[in-house]
């Protein structure tokens, strides 16, 4: 009887520890997923407001389309809305990388019927990658 209670007592031990050995707890775990490329960035920051089709929302408030959209040609112009915002869309510098924020701008300016084919680098994106200066939270 007593190697019974030995066992019993290990297998309870052994069932409260074990969590203690997982590297992340649940199934998604704590830390946030790591977008991997432009389109992970918009999926992760822009979609929710712009759409998965990039042609914007109207109800609660209005999103602008990024599909074919004129103003993106300009590529400093897509810079400086995801760097500093403007009106109802939040600036991103203090989340996203400025080689994040070229990745971004570089999908959304080829993708959702747009063709602008002259690709943005950190280095572009780096004049501009400090949050504004006035709180906006």
């Amino acid at each position: 009887m007593t190697r019974l209670k030995t066992l019993a007592l290990a297998a309870l031990v052994s069932a409260f520890a074990l969590p203690a050995f997982a590297d992340e707890p649940g199934p998604g775990g704590s830390k946030p997923p790591k977008p991997k490329d432009g389109a992970d960035i918009y999926r992760m920051y822009c979609q929710v407001c712009h759409m998965a089709d990039g042609k914007g929302a109207v109800g609660a408030g209005a999103f602008p389309a990024l599909a074919s959209n004129a103003r993106i040609g300009t590529a400093q112009y897509a810079i400086y809305m995801i760097e500093k915002g403007k009106g109802g869309m939040p600036y991103f510098s203090d989340s996203l990388s400025p080689a994040q924020v070229a990745d971004v701008v570089n999908y959304i300016r080829t993708h959702f019927g747009n063709d602008y084919k002259d690709a943005v680098t950190a280095k572009d994106v780096e004049p501009m990658a400090k949050p504004p200066t006035q709180a906006r939270r």
